[in-house]
């Protein structure tokens, strides 16, 4: 009898949940495309998933990494890792608030450069007009960025909130990197059934293709194919990390090379130079770092490459057009107006950064920050009709707003010399770690440390010299350390020497010898 009770009991508790739930979410129906009723259906949804994200948060974090899926009922529809990274690390803290057992990373050479950091935006942005956002009612614009870094901050620490056993680290690994593989999507909108277009409710449709009404088009080896690019990318870091280069070519598995070499070539898709430079650089450290240069397959990568240079010398301007805007870099023929636009846009960055180089000093102490007034906005980037070439470099909209498509500049410019030092502190403290990694790491994470430090190192070359923003690259650098430190349990350290103490040398007991006879 009492157990009938009890089942009735919580099934009224049910009911008294459910009924108004059903009834109010009935009603929000009749205008589903509010934005306080989507943010209600996500409020919802978030409880709904609450048993999921307590069991499986650092997964789904891990997953969310380079996935290319945006909140769409949240105003500025961020990507799903920013949410994802605040959501798993409030629950770690809870974890180790609840439990003695549980213990964050700690690894001070990463972590103290990190709230040196967070200390100096913070201060930066109370200096320079404040941290408002305008999509949640502030009167300047730029809290975005200043969003964007502080969680990118704070995705360190929720990746190092736990050591990844060494039998998970392969498939967590796989779902960091492997991610990004939906971003392809994008670059299909133009030819996606009308019936699948709720899709790009998540996976926003990529930027290019673009006709002069706004309609998305798509045509192969013109259109520029953004998401092909980097989900490509994504298999080859995958590969990288779980087989190494050697493990690809010498493993005698005819399925690895040709996977690797059709995803690199997906990659010219894209026509982003920078993105091509970030691979070839990868591959170039990673093939001196297992030592390839010393192995039988040296003659045969020279062998490649030497003929695929003869050949890109005849063939360039046959090539697809986004193939030949991300070889612009190279001094090949190739069709004008391909390097035409590859080199319009590197002419338009260095006017951007010879007309900013004399702000540098004046900005030394106090950086300039990312707030914009309103009415700064409304004369120089609200205009519907806006036309750049009416601005003078210094005065252009992105710059104005931070956008420097500059590594360098987007820290000294923004957060002056002191944020200078915290970043080149965060990039010591990082390499330290991933070094050590893979000096003194487990055997059986060697190719995936290795692929870490060098994708670090690369990435820093090509933020210092090719592009970059503090902003965006602030979360790939704290989640590249992040995950090592994670797969490590921390920083590794050599092991120490055993130093065999010889047993010391017992002289040998000496007897009297019995005098002779005669001597008595």
């Amino acid at each position: 009898m009492n157990n009938n009770a009890a089942a009735i009991f919580k099934s009224l508790i049910v009911y008294a949940v459910c009924v108004p739930l059903a009834v109010f979410v009935g009603y929000t129906l009749t205008n589903p495309l509010d934005y306080s009723t989507l943010g209600f259906y996500g409020i919802v949804i978030m409880l709904l998933l609450t048993p999921l994200l307590l069991r499986w948060h650092y997964p789904l974090l891990l997953l969310s990494w380079n996935l290319s899926v945006v909140v769409f009922f949240a105003p500025s529809k961020p990507p799903l890792w920013l949410p994802m990274v605040v959501i798993s690390l409030g629950i770690s803290v809870l974890e180790r608030v609840m439990s003695n057992d549980r213990h964050f990373i700690r690894v001070p050479q990463v972590t103290w450069p990190l709230l040196a950091l967070a200390a100096v935006v913070y201060f930066t942005a109370e200096l320079t007009g404040g941290l408002g956002v305008k999509a949640l009612g502030s009167d300047v614009y730029g809290g975005k960025k200043y969003i964007y870094i502080f969680v990118g901050i704070l995705s360190y620490f929720a990746l190092s909130a736990r050591p990844i056993p060494l039998e998970k680290a392969r498939k967590y690994v796989a779902l960091f990197f492997l991610g990004g593989l939906v971003m392809f999507i994008g670059d299909f909108a133009a030819i996606m059934p009308s019936a699948l277009h709720f899709i790009y409710l998540v996976i926003p449709p990529g930027g290019f293709g673009l006709d002069e009404y706004g309609n998305q088009t798509l045509e192969f080896g013109e259109t520029r194919m953004g998401g092909v690019a980097f989900s490509a990318c994504s298999v080859v870091f995958w590969m990288l990390a779980r087989y190494g280069l050697r493990g690809i070519f010498m493993s005698g598995k005819l399925w690895r090379p040709l996977v690797f070499m059709l995803s690199f070539g997906l990659i010219f898709l894209g026509g982003f130079r920078s993105t091509i430079l970030l691979m070839a650089l990868i591959f170039v450290f990673q093939f001196f770092k297992e030592g390839l240069h010393r192995s039988r397959l040296l003659i045969p990568f020279l062998f490649v490459g030497v003929t695929a240079v003869a050949l890109l010398i005849p063939l360039a301007r046959h090539l697809p057009w986004t193939v030949q805007r991300s070889l612009a870099f190279l001094p090949l023929d190739i069709d004008p107006t391909a390097r035409g636009d590859a080199e319009g846009s590197s002419d338009w960055r260095l006017n951007i950064w010879k007309a900013l180089l004399p702000q540098v000093p004046e900005h030394l102490l106090l950086g300039k920050g990312y707030a914009i007034s309103t009415e700064t906005f409304n004369e120089v980037m609200g205009g519907s009709t806006l036309d750049s070439s009416s601005f003078d470099a210094a005065n252009n909209p992105l710059a104005l707003a931070g956008d420097y498509h500059s590594g360098p500049f987007s820290v000294v410019l923004v957060f002056g010399i002191w944020g200078t030092i915290a970043w080149l502190w965060f990039w010591w403290g990082s390499l330290r770690v991933l070094s050590a990694n893979v000096k003194y790491g487990n055997p059986a994470l060697r190719s995936i440390n290795l692929l870490l430090y060098v994708a670090y190192i690369a990435k820093c070359i090509i933020f210092v010299f090719v592009f970059g923003a503090i902003q965006g690259d602030l979360g790939q650098f704290a989640g590249l350390v992040g995950l090592s430190v994670a797969l490590n349990n921390g920083m590794c350290r050599p092991a120490p020497k055993t130093v065999q103490v010889s047993p010391p040398v017992v002289a040998a007991k000496t007897f009297p010898m019995p005098r002779p006879a005669f001597q008595r």
